[in-house]
């Protein structure tokens, strides 16, 4: 790789000295977050140098998690935790990014296994690859920026749908100090009535005291009730102490304390698992006796419930985790309209998580087709 490219370091840019959305006279400050992470803000510095890069260069993560992920098509500056290609052959740039995401793998091994890996000159110098005619590099460049087009749309489409799905979950609901939603289905006109969830559930108290159930469930923002294996690709519970572990049935809820930035509360999820297990004495564990359980289970998606867990708990000793009584738990108050509208919700919501799992399986399909091409058409 020597006789292909060299390598110069970007810039140490102060973050007083960076400023969002200013272009005027201004460079692009380019960063690691601009590369990982999608619709990041641009930010904007004064400089004056001559270390810019131009939509041709390549330039590439140098420490932390995304050590190796490669960039390109940006113009400005390059942060000084990025290495930035300068190419000393004719070569095709997008041709050469694919190069580098077909040896990603490979890349990661030059980075170490240390708590912050981290790329240098003389690792990243020692890669080879081969270099077909510069036709050859154009036409391969093309067809996966096709491929890669066609991802960032099915992204972009999948992104839509949640946006979208977020949208009616925050409409369809009653907000504070009001009695019906501000969108509803055709039909429906009466007001809602206000439920409290110990009135419409009970707490289920069963525990595995035979250790009849092994499988230990785990309760996921962002992907609701999962196998532990599945969830952590091992079982982290102990076997001995199975015995102490909540059962929990198909169709039961179950809420997790745990906090975080998909749940600052704490998740409310449904098992769809349509089988039982047990869950940690943690987490609080109730079944629905009356109502939709699809739309009880739409609820719990909306923000609504959270204030009157804000106003009743609190974050206690431990920051990641939320305090709350049963006994005040089950006073929560729940929208209830008839079982019709529940119903209507409920089905409404489903059809959208239909569509943004469908575009879900259309996105990973390309993906996994550019996979197999990059192992295909790389030497």
């Amino acid at each position: 790789m020597g006789d292909t490219f060299k390598l110069k370091q970007g810039q140490q840019v102060p973050v007083e000295e960076q400023y969002p959305n200013k272009k005027n006279g201004m460079q692009r400050f380019i960063r690691i977050v601009d590369i990982t992470t999608v619709n990041e803000p641009e930010r904007y510095i004064k400089y004056d140098g001559d270390n810019l890069v131009t939509d041709y260069d390549l330039f590439m993560v140098r420490y932390g998690a995304s050590a190796g992920t490669v960039g390109y098509n940006m113009q400005g500056v390059i942060a000084n935790n990025l290495f930035r290609f300068i190419p000393l052959i004719d070569i095709d740039t997008s041709y050469f990014y694919q190069v580098f995401n077909s040896l990603h793998f490979e890349i990661k091994g030059l980075s170490g296994n240390t708590a912050m890996p981290a790329l240098n000159f003389t690792g990243l110098d020692s890669l080879k690859f081969f270099i077909p005619c510069k036709t050859e590099q154009t036409t391969i460049g093309t067809f996966f920026r096709t491929l890669d087009n066609t991802i960032a749309i099915h992204k972009r489409k999948l992104d839509g749908l949640r946006e979208l799905k977020k949208a009616y979950l925050q409409v369809m609901f009653p907000q504070a100090g009001e009695t019906v939603p501000r969108v509803r289905f055709k039909g429906f006109s009466d007001g809602w009535k206000v439920r409290l969830l110990g009135d419409i559930s009970i707490k289920v108290n069963e525990k595995n005291k035979d250790c009849r159930h092994a499988e230990t469930f785990t309760n996921s923002a962002e992907y609701g009730i999962i196998s532990q294996r599945d969830f952590f690709d091992k079982n982290i519970s102990n076997e001995k102490n199975l015995g102490s572990y909540s059962v929990v049935h198909p169709d039961d809820f179950v809420y997790n304390p745990r906090i975080s930035n998909f749940a600052p509360v704490g998740p409310i999820k449904r098992n769809l698992l349509g089988k039982t297990g047990v869950m940690s004495p943690l987490y609080y564990v109730f079944r629905i006796t009356e109502g939709d359980l699809t739309f009880m289970e739409r609820y719990f998606e909306s923000f609504y419930w959270h204030e009157f867990m804000k106003m009743n708990g609190d974050n206690g000793v431990r920051a990641d985790r939320f305090n709350i009584k049963d006994s005040t738990f089950e006073q929560m108050p729940i929208p209830y309209p008839n079982l019709k509208e529940q119903e209507a919700i409920g089905n409404f919501i489903n059809r959208l998580d239909f569509m943004v799992a469908d575009q879900q399986s259309k996105l990973n399909k390309m993906i996994y087709l550019k996979s197999a091409y990059l192992q295909k058409m790389f030497v």
